[in-house]
C-alpha cells in the first residue's frame, strides 16, 4: 500500500519509485557493459540517448525534428545527441531519397543485433522484478499501468489538437 496520503505525497512516492526502477535497470545494463561483449558499445550512454535509440529502433528511422518532438527536447539537443550516437557507431544519418534536404536517423547495421541484446537485458530486468513481486501484484501493476497509459494517451491527443 502506498504510504503517502495527499496527492503531492502520492506523486512524490510514484516519482521516486519510478526513479528506483530506472536506476535498477541502469545498474543491470552497466554491469553487462562492464563485462564487455555486445553491450560494451553502450558504455556511458545517457538515459536520454537510450530512449532515443529505442524510439529510432521502434520506428525504423526518423528525422531529427521527429526525434526532438518525441523526446521533448530542442532540435539542436536532439542533433547533438545523434552526433554522440553516431560517434559510438550506434546510429547513422542518411539522406531521404525523396528529399535530399531531409536527413533520416536509423540504427546502424552493426548496432541492430546489439539493440536486441540490450532490449533482452532490460526486459530480463523487468522479468526479474515481476517475479519478485509475484503474480497478483504484477497483474495489479499491469492494470494500473493500463490506466496510466490511457490517461497519458488522452492527454497527448488533447495537446495535439491545441493550436
Amino acid at each position: 500500500m502506498c504510504p503517502a496520503q495527499t496527492p503531492l505525497e502520492q506523486a512524490r512516492f510514484i516519482f521516486n519509485t519510478s526513479r528506483l526502477i530506472r536506476d535498477r535497470i541502469s545498474r543491470i545494463v552497466s554491469a553487462r557493459q562492464a563485462h564487455g561483449g555486445r553491450l560494451a558499445r553502450f558504455g556511458e550512454i545517457s538515459v536520454s540517448q537510450l530512449h532515443a535509440l529505442f524510439f529510432i529502433r521502434e520506428r525504423g528511422h526518423m528525422t531529427i525534428k521527429d526525434l526532438a518532438e518525441t523526446l521533448s527536447v530542442s532540435a539542436p539537443s536532439a542533433s547533438s545527441m545523434v552526433d554522440r550516437l553516431v560517434d559510438k557507431g550506434l546510429v547513422m544519418r542518411e539522406p531521404d531519397p525523396q528529399d535530399r534536404r531531409r536527413v533520416f536517423v536509423r540504427i546502424s547495421p552493426e548496432a541492430t543485433r546489439d539493440m536486441e541484446v540490450l532490449e533482452e537485458t532490460v526486459l530480463q530486468a523487468f522479468v526479474d522484478l515481476v517475479e519478485e513481486l509475484g503474480p497478483e501484484t504484477s497483474r495489479d501493476w499491469c492494470r494500473i499501468l493500463e490506466r496510466v497509459h490511457s490517461v497519458l494517451n488522452d492527454e497527448t491527443k488533447r495537446l495535439e489538437r491545441l493550436p
